[in-house]
């Protein structure tokens, strides 16, 4: 099975590019984030008529999480229990926002994350994030103490670069988010609870990133940051043949400022 993820930054603006990225790359599953758009929104016929089901996850024209499978999509669950909720302006009550999906795909249970940005060392929203990233290791670690054989696969934008090597320059990075050791504790503590960053021992840093930022030519000086990953559990890691970043998909007109990483996995 080859599993992806994605965080396309706009679906209705990318879905001609994401269509050839399926038939190019031979996907089987396709994870998702920040779609910015709501369910009545997606444009799922386009990826029925592909052969895949679909299932979306969207409020509003922000955040937003997809799977699309071509291998089954069965159970599929919104969110997870104890995710903290937010309020996107003052005044207004929290409220979950859509950055989490579940689904069985071909017999892996595959999560679309994206997590919550975190914005500045001084914003709520950092505070948010670290609570948010605490839910989803109370949960990920139950799901392995109640099926310690079961194939999981936590995949998406986890704004995080858990190494100095996953930033062009640590200098830049300072003082912001991403890099900070709580930010980087939470990333630790949800491999500490069983799931391994499958993707980094086929493509190994430093310099090898998953996101340029638009600005400064950060693209074509290769001045990116690796904040997308694929947390699988142990029995999806045994399986795990080869995985890499599709850098060539963040070239050229339209673009995503993310690449996708690509997982194989063997039956």
């Amino acid at each position: 099975m080859r599993l992806a993820t994605w965080n396309v930054n706009s679906i209705r603006t990318r879905v001609d590019r994401v269509v050839a990225f399926l038939e190019r790359h031979d996907v089987d599953v396709l994870a998702l984030q920040e779609t910015k758009c709501r369910d009545d929104q997606f444009p799922g016929a386009r990826f029925t008529d592909l052969g895949y089901q679909v299932a979306h996850l969207g409020h509003s024209q922000w955040n937003g999480v997809a799977i699309l499978s071509r291998v089954g999509l069965d159970d599929v669950r919104t969110g997870f229990a104890g995710m903290p909720s937010w309020a996107a302006k003052e005044g207004q009550e929290p409220t979950p926002e859509a950055r989490a999906l579940g689904a069985v795909c071909g017999g892996v249970r595959v999560w679309s994350l994206y997590v919550p940005n975190g914005r500045t060392l001084a914003d709520p929203h950092l505070q948010y994030k670290l609570e948010w990233l605490s839910a989803l290791r109370e949960n990920a670690a139950g799901w392995l103490a109640e099926d310690p054989a079961a194939p999981v696969a936590l995949v998406g934008d986890w704004n995080i670069a858990p190494e100095d090597g996953d930033v062009w320059d640590m200098a830049v990075f300072a003082h912001s988010t991403h890099v900070s050791p709580p930010e980087r504790a939470a990333f630790r503590a949800i491999v500490d609870a069983g799931y391994a960053d499958v993707v980094r021992p086929h493509a190994p840093g430093p310099g090898v990133f998953t996101y340029w930022d638009y600005t400064q030519l950060r693209f074509p000086r290769r001045e990116g940051m690796r904040i997308d990953f694929v947390l699988g559990s142990p029995a999806l890691e045994a399986r795990v043949e080869h995985a890499f970043i599709d850098r060539e998909e963040r070239k050229g007109k339209g673009a995503s400022d993310h690449a996708p990483v690509i997982v194989d996995i063997a039956e």
